[in-house]
């Protein structure tokens, strides 16, 4: 993988020189790391309850939702408001989230009806959450900078979706679910402390009247944007197919003959490679063959499904997420940068919200799809499907994208 070995002089070029980043940075792990804890103790819980495969896929299903139906209402929240405020409220109200699954389970009352409402909260709050947090970004950091920042970033969200699960199982194992939900909307509350504490320079939120122009901004410019684009399509549609996370809990109860605990190294395991890759581009940017990369890395991805499909070995089943996770980093990285460095600021919050919907839709859908492929076809059928479908969206849009293709830098060269 050709990478820069320059580092840009100064201590102003360190990250960690920034102390605004470095709140993001935390505010962000602590976030995620919250959420994948109480993914796996929902899903263990609701697969638990029912036994049910294609109750597993609902519960992406009630978080796809939000991500499909507000994308233009986010936009204009993300560049027409402080965005740290937007962050506040959604980490607070995953909080409230977390500590209704908490007062439900300890007093009986969760069905799969109300976990799914829970669920439904918290995938709004995400639909808001996930573009304004990428918008943040760019006023935390020079311009110089934001390739490594957002890898950094990739980074901390990897080095939480390894100890959130991981924990959240141990925990789940050792006290009960009950305490999982308390120790998430702990972490919720930190986080929304710590970005209260952050502060922008040069960030003015767009108060113009909002007119039917001006609220598919966002869509417009995106279609004016072949790289982008295709960069956009290529995740949504590889993630759908190839999405492996809501049947996970199967994989680990009834093929690797695991608990709990094997669940949260399952649900940890992609980050493993992912967060290897994140850290080694938050020090070094690709500069060098972008587009042919991400098409490589969507390759590997869809070929280390088929080796996860066909694994009867929690050791190999974990090797191969592994794998999975490092190649959706690159992808996740020079998607991210090709996106944030070729828009606008006034515009960023609604092309990132955009962006979010595409990817919220690849992952949640595609749990739902997994989930509902498995209930007909076995969940081995259903993996095995996705990642052939993985590999046959790169084949397609490397002749549909041809520009994305020939992308040989992340900023366009004028």
């Amino acid at each position: 993988m050709p990478i820069s070995t320059e580092n840009i002089a100064g201590s102003q070029s360190e990250l960690r020189a920034h102390r605004p980043f470095v709140l993001f940075w935390c505010a962000r792990a602590c976030t995620v790391a919250a959420y994948m804890a109480l993914a796996v103790a929902v899903g263990w819980q609701i697969y638990d309850l029912t036994g049910n495969a294609f109750d597993l896929g609902l519960v992406g299903l009630a978080q796809f939702l939000p991500f499909v139906a507000l994308p233009l209402l986010i936009g204009q929240v993300a560049d027409r408001y402080d965005r740290r405020i937007v962050l506040r409220i959604c980490q607070t109200v995953h909080a409230c989230a977390a500590l209704a699954f908490a007062y439900g389970t300890y007093a009986g009352l969760l069905t799969r009806e109300a976990i799914l409402a829970i669920l439904f909260v918290i995938g709004t709050c995400r639909a808001f959450e996930v573009p304004t947090m990428l918008t943040l970004v760019q006023g935390l950091v020079p311009r110089t900078l934001l390739p490594r920042a957002i890898a950094s970033a990739a980074a901390a969200n990897q080095s939480a979706v390894i100890c959130g699960p991981a924990l959240g199982g141990l925990i789940y194992s050792t006290f009960g679910p009950v305490t999982v939900y308390l120790c998430c909307a702990t972490l919720f509350i930190v986080a929304s402390v710590l970005i209260a504490f952050i502060k922008l320079q040069g960030q003015v939120q767009e108060r113009r009247p909002v007119t039917i122009e001006i609220l598919f901004a966002g869509f417009a410019f995106i279609r004016s944007q072949p790289v982008i684009l295709g960069a956009i399509s290529l995740d949504l549609f590889a993630m759908l197919l190839g999405s492996v996370t809501a049947l996970l809990p199967i994989f680990a109860r009834d093929i690797l003959q695991t608990g709990p605990w094997g669940l949260g190294l399952l649900r940890s395991a992609p980050a493993i490679g992912a967060l290897t890759v994140a850290i080694l581009l938050s020090r070094h940017s690709l500069d060098r063959r972008v587009g042919i990369i991400l098409f490589i890395a969507t390759g590997v991805f869809g070929a280390s499904i088929l080796v996860f499909a066909l694994s009867t070995s929690l050791i190999l089943s974990i090797a191969a997420l592994a794998i999975f996770g490092a190649s959706d980093s690159v992808s996740v990285v020079i998607r991210h940068s090709l996106v944030q460095i070729r828009t606008p600021n006034e515009m960023l919050g609604r092309v990132m919200a955009i962006n979010s919907m595409f990817t919220g839709t690849s992952s949640t859908l595609g749990e739902f799809r997994a989930g509902a492929v498995a209930a007909a076809f076995g969940a081995v059928g259903s993996v095995l499907i996705g990642g052939a479908g993985a590999l046959l969206i790169a084949l397609l849009w490397m002749r549909l994208f041809p520009d994305l293709v020939k992308v040989d830098a992340m900023a366009p060269k004028h």
